[in-house]
Parts: C-alpha cells; structure tokens; sequence
C-alpha cells in the first residue's frame, strides 16, 4: 500500500470513529472541539509507547528505559490513554484530568494545547457513548511505526476540512480556509527558508503550515522556521486546534497566542511597539461589525495612521494592522482575503484607501469566484502589499479578474491546479491580458477615488455574467420605479374595489 492510500484508510479510519456522536447529544458544528484534541491525545499516547518500547529494547532491564529523556512528550503516570480506556465511570472526567495532566508536564510545548471542551458534561456525554468512542479510536494506530508525521498531518488537516463541510451555517469559513486559496495566497507571496511568517487571525493554522510546506518543496530546510512561526486566534478551541495541527505536522517551536488582534495583538518588539515580519497573511473575517473603532482612536500600536475604518466594517482595521506588522526591510509583504465593498466604499474607508496608495504598498488585486469560501457565498478578493516594489511594478497596481475561473460542485466552487497556475503566471508576468488583466497607474486608481474594485478597470468578458455598476445601477432603478407604479395601480383597483378606504 502507498502513501497515498495509507493516507485515505487513514481518513476513513478517524472519521469513521468520529461519527460514534452522530445522533448523539453533541451537535455537528461542535465535534471539531472534542474529536481533534482526542486524536491529538491519541497520537502523544501512542508515540510514547513505541519510544518506551525502543528504549527498553535498547537497554533492556535496566532502569534507562524510563528516563524522560527517551520522550518527545511526557505522560504522566495514570493518565495514559490506556488508562481512560480501563475506566468505566466518569470517563468524561478521566479524559479531561489526562488531558490537563499532559499539558501540565509539558509546558514548554503543550501549554493549554487541547482547550477547554466539556468532557465532564453529562448532558453531552453519557459513559456509555464515551465508551464507545474512545474504544473506536482505540483501535486505530497513530504510533509513528504506522503513521508518518506527515501522515499524521494530512489525516488532521482532511478531518478539519471536514468539519468545515459540517459547520458552514455557523460561518465555518472563519476558522478554516480552503486549501486551493491557501495554496495561491503562499505562491504569490513565495516564502523562503528562515523568514519569518505571522498570520493575525491564523484559525487552524493552515496558512502557516502552507507557507512551511511551500518552502520545504523549493529546498528550504523546515527547521530555520523554528522560532519563526507566529499566529494569533481569537477562538480559545480554533487556536488549540493549531497548536495541535503544528506540532502534529513536526513543528514544535512556534508561537500561537490567543486572543482579539483588533483589540489586544500579542506580538510585541523590545522596543514595545507590534513585531514585524516578513510574510503576514490572512483570512480575516469578512467586514466584521463592532470590531473596536472606539479602541483605535487611541490605539497605542499606531495602527490607525491611514485612518479609522467605520464600526460595522473590519476589513480596513485588518489591512492596516498587517501592514503594521509587515517587516520595514525590503523583505515585508502581505496578501490578505477582503470582501467587494471594502474596495470600493466611500467616505473614511476611501481615505484610508488613497493613503495607502501614495505610499505605493499595493501590488495586485485579485478577484475570485463566488461561493469559494466556507460559510460565505460572497466573492472574496486577494490583495497583495509589497514594501518594496520590484523597478517595474512601483507606483502600478495589477487587477487580474479570475471570477469565471473555477470548478463547480454539488454546494461549492473550488479552484483546481490549473487555476492556480495561470492566476499566478498573470501576477508574476504583471502585463496587461486582454479582459483578463491590466495594470493601472497608482495616479489613475487615486483619480477614481482610490477605488479598487476590478470592475472599474476591466470590462466584463463577452459571455460572462458580471455587468458594468453604472449599467446595474440603471437596471435597479428602472426596477424600482416599476414596483411603485404597479403598487399604485393595485392601491387603486383594491380602493376602487371597496377592499379598504382611505
């Protein structure tokens, strides 16, 4: 069997013991919370029996066997995951003191890793479904004689997605990022070993993981990106999840913090001003109402330099605390997901826009097709922000228009390969493309406003669905009129009809 196929069993393997909560108590949308950390548990488990097991096979009766030394992770004495299998009672409390215990002997790697979930909760679980699912999971293997790291990894990152699938009415979207976009935001902005990578609302780490894989395929060696990894989530069960995803990907020496990066951003220089870095990249939840505009009119990072964005629109908060945290030297950029309107409102979102414009940071906009996100079926829009601007590419923005480039299945839009490809051909090749692509004047986009909407410098393709704001805007209200003179022509006939009398 290969890998490939390993990996498949694999999924099927978790998911199917996963699916011991179906009917149960526990809704969908919250099994991310309870299964992941318990394959998590599982994997720290396993991995120590085979160490142990080595290590008495090396030394054989003498005492060496048991040092700590032996262990990527300590297990306490009495919370192994044999120990909650023997328990017949209370399971759910067994679970969670293993869970605290491990944490506890591990603090300098996994430090409040499994989050804060309910297994004491009766209501929830009862010993019996307990029971059956951790004998279920107990008969997967997840030692590293079975499952390679990477095995492990993509195993986790499938059930993630997964999850995302079953949770999309609670806007899934905001805490898992489909793997093709990820894939292309990492092209663009193309790190390489050593750098620095900050993802401020990192969700399950996925973008992180990406920018390592990334570098890993272009010969960079894993390991310079030790201390060099940083996240911040402001879900407590979301960033446990991308501890867990990290450290089961083979990357332990990183930084997750938890928390608002709006309101309390984590990362500090020694100075005490925001860190920076050389890749910051994001997700960042779509126009996001009552983010903390009242915080940032005497934000002390400095982050509202460009201008104060309105309260129900986030969007601009993100960007400019982004390009705050990008690094000063010639290595500093970003790429970010931003929904239609932040592009192109007026009034304080326009300023901030045309701000950022006369200092030259934006360097291509990418528009992509409906319906390619979790929990959202809006079109989302990549934007790129360089520090320094190749010669040909300074004072230039690029729109490239992929909204029509997609495959289409039962209930999303996905990008295939061959998608990525030829968006990233477009940027890297910065030419104007037909309908396709073309590169604006920093003066002209500031002449519109700094308006950065696609539509405004690319007319639509012949056969596509998109149309022109101004021709919309004559269609909406030909529409409206029509409505008020059809309701007073009903006003008439119901009044003339004795229906009701003024």
């Amino acid at each position: 069997m290969d890998s490939e196929e390993k990996v498949r069993e694999l999924r099927l393997q978790l998911w199917g013991a996963a699916e011991t909560l179906r009917g149960s108590a526990v809704d969908r949308t919250d099994w991310k919370g309870y299964i992941l950390p318990l394959i998590f548990l599982k994997r720290i488990c396993d991995v120590w029996d085979e160490e142990f097991q080595s290590a008495r096979d090396l030394y054989g009766d003498s005492e060496l066997f048991s040092f700590e030394e032996i262990h990527r992770f300590q297990v306490p004495v009495g919370y192994h995951w044999k120990d909650i299998r023997e328990t017949n009672t209370d399971i759910g409390a067994k679970i969670q003191q293993s869970m605290q215990e491990i944490e506890r002997v591990n603090p300098n790697t996994l430090h409040r890793v499994f989050g804060l979930s309910d297994w004491s909760n009766r209501d929830k679980f009862t010993d019996e479904l307990l029971g059956n699912l951790i004998e279920g999971f107990s008969h997967i293997s997840l030692g590293n004689n079975d499952v390679s790291t990477d095995m492990i990894g993509y195993a986790y990152e499938y059930l993630v997605g997964k999850f995302a699938d079953v949770t999309r009415r609670k806007k899934a979207g905001e805490f898992y990022t489909p793997r093709s976009v990820v894939s292309m935001m990492i092209k663009l902005l193309n790190p390489i070993e050593g750098e620095t990578i900050y993802d401020p609302t990192c969700g399950t780490g996925g973008m992180l993981l990406a920018a390592i894989e990334h570098a890993k395929k272009n010969g960079g060696d894993s390991r310079t990106f030790f201390g060099k990894i940083y996240g911040q989530e402001k879900n407590n069960t979301t960033a446990s999840i991308a501890r867990m995803n990290l450290v089961l990907h083979g990357i332990e020496d990183f930084q997750i913090e938890r928390g608002d990066t709006l309101l309390e951003p984590k990362f500090v220089n020694h100075k005490g001003g925001l860190a920076t870095f050389d890749c910051v990249i994001a997700n960042p939840p779509f126009s996001l109402k009552k983010w903390g505009r009242e915080f940032w009119e005497n934000d002390q990072w400095g982050r509202a330099s460009y201008g104060i964005p309105p309260d129900n629109y986030g969007d601009l908060a993100f960007v400019q605390h982004m390009i705050a945290s990008m690094s000063t030297k010639g290595t500093g950029r970003m790429a970010i997901v931003l929904p239609a309107g932040s592009l192109y409102r007026a009034a304080s979102e326009s300023k901030i826009r045309k701000m950022i414009l006369e200092g030259d940071l934006v360097e291509a906009v990418i528009g992509l097709a409906e319906n390619l996100f979790y929990g959202t079926p809006l079109a989302g829009f990549i934007v790129i922000f360089r520090r320094k601007k190749h010669a040909n590419r300074i004072n230039k923005v690029i729109f490239i228009d992929a909204q029509d480039l997609f495959r289409k299945g039962q209930n999303q839009a996905f990008l295939d390969q061959s998608h990525i490809d030829y968006i990233i051909q477009l940027y890297e090749n910065y030419q104007n493309v037909g309908n396709r692509c073309v590169v604006v004047s920093i003066d002209e986009i500031l002449r519109n406003e700094g308006v950065l909407n696609i539509a405004r410098y690319i007319q639509p393709m012949i056969g596509s669905e998109n149309v022109l704001y101004s021709d919309a805007m004559e269609t909406f209200t030909t529409s409206v009129d029509t409505i008020r003179i059809k309701k007073r022509i009903l006003n008439d006939e119901l009044k003339n009809g004795g229906f009701f009398s003024e």
